[in-house]
């Protein structure tokens, strides 16, 4: 049995399923994300691991033991709330040690445990500040620290950096995987930063009306995504469709996007219009021969390493992310018609 598992988990407000019979299995060590948009149940799901929602239905167990029927402080589980939840009159010791305290831990191992967590952190020399003299990134470190200092089974982050700037996200998202990596708790992050969720998980749980759409590796959410939701909400696609010319049972089947044919390795039945995603930095430019769709290019968008081209053909626009290193931008100008090129393997068919 893994580390964690939710069992046709359960949720409901004013007779709404807002959590339908979940699912999931997370092993010792790993760092799950969950992923969706708001309202999708992520977090209510994480309040019922944590203790402060009641399951309606299910069980919750941790290291082979239900949970679900525990109050909060008997599930060994640490918390990060988005907004910190820091007490302002304490001075960050006292911040870290308060679930000690309430252990009942000895006075010595406290000082000890404390100054540990908040090496950890890197917030050693903090111990008698108080949170209003902390940055955003110092506070959230406290509250990292108050939550490992307890050393729960289990760490739940809650949108825990949804309220640093953009280039302290980032160094705090790469703070927490080290530090989870090597603690090696087990983990769960809420999140609905979709570049977040990718860069830090082990796998990432796509959520969407309080189900799991899909649970995978980053790689295989963004390159194999399962379901509809998954392929339009994880990164951007474009939505094309295709004329299928020739197609055999069992054979693989020939398509016509405006007259840019390809070979297709799955069978789709001949004369119907077959549908797709496609992520736009997976088109290219053919400036070699006369093989690609035909578009217009409507206007383009320098972005450093990478140049966004905004294509029209016959009143659809695609949109494509072509890397500056292994083309340069300066040999297309806006307005010139040119030849879009992308592999089949790379079509991501609508699943319906």
């Amino acid at each position: 049995m893994s580390y964690l598992c939710l069992e046709n988990v359960v949720k409901t407000f004013n007779k709404t399923e807002v959590v339908k019979k979940m699912n999931l299995e997370i092993e010792k060590g790993e760092l799950v994300s969950f992923l969706g948009p708001s309202g999708c149940g992520k977090t209510t799901t994480l309040n019922m691991i944590a203790g402060f929602l009641e399951v309606d239905g299910g069980k919750i167990v941790v290291d082979g033991k239900p949970v679900h029927l525990l109050p909060p402080n008997k599930r060994e589980m640490g918390m990060v709330f988005q907004n910190y939840a820091l007490f302002p009159h304490m001075t960050v010791f006292d911040n870290v040690a308060y679930g000690l305290k309430l252990r009942k831990v000895s006075k010595a191992e406290i000082n000890q445990r404390v100054l540990e967590a908040l090496e950890m952190v890197r917030l050693s020399g903090y111990e008698k500040r108080y949170p209003k003299e902390l940055s955003g990134g110092q506070q959230q470190r406290v509250s990292l620290a108050r939550a490992l200092v307890i050393k729960p089974k289990v760490l739940l982050l809650d949108e825990p950096l949804s309220n640093l700037d953009a280039k302290l996200r980032q160094e705090m998202r790469e703070e927490i995987v080290g530090i989870q990596k090597k603690v090696g708790i087990t983990t769960i992050f809420v999140t609905h930063d979709q570049e977040e969720a990718l860069a830090i998980s082990d796998r990432v749980a796509v959520m969407y009306e309080g189900r799991i759409e899909q649970v995978d590796t980053p790689a295989a959410i963004y390159n194999h995504p399962q379901t509809d939701f998954v392929s339009r909400f994880i990164g951007e696609v474009n939505h094309i469709q295709a004329e299928v010319m020739e197609s055999n049972d069992d054979q693989p089947c020939k398509v016509s996007f405006d007259g840019y044919q390809q070979v297709l390795s799955h069978h789709v039945p001949k004369g119907v219009l077959s549908e797709f995603y496609l992520r736009p930095e997976k088109i290219q430019i053919n400036l070699e021969n006369n093989q690609g769709l035909k578009v217009l290019v409507e206007r383009k968008m320098f972005l450093g390493s990478k140049t966004r081209y905004i294509f029209l053909n016959n009143n659809q626009y695609l949109f494509a992310d072509i890397s500056n290193t292994v083309f340069n931008p300066d040999q297309i100008k806006e307005g010139q018609e040119v030849l879009a090129v992308w592999n089949p393997e790379d079509l991501l068919p609508v699943k319906k």
